[in-house]
């Protein structure tokens, strides 16, 4: 009878799951509406910040 290679049988599969597990990316992705007007908001309050900053 002949001995399993333990590269073949033991590592090598091992090592193949290890590799294609790491490669998981996460996507999230945004509505472009919802971030514009997220931007648009933000945008309004530093412009009311700095002409309340002008008014002192």
């Amino acid at each position: 009878m002949m001995k399993k290679n333990n590269l073949l049988y033991g590592i090598l599969p091992v090592t193949a799951g290890m590799l294609l597990s790491a490669c998981v990316t996460i996507n999230i992705y945004f509505p472009a509406a919802a971030a514009e007007k997220a931007a648009d908001k933000i945008i309004e309050e530093v412009w009311q910040l700095e002409q309340e900053k002008k008014d002192e």
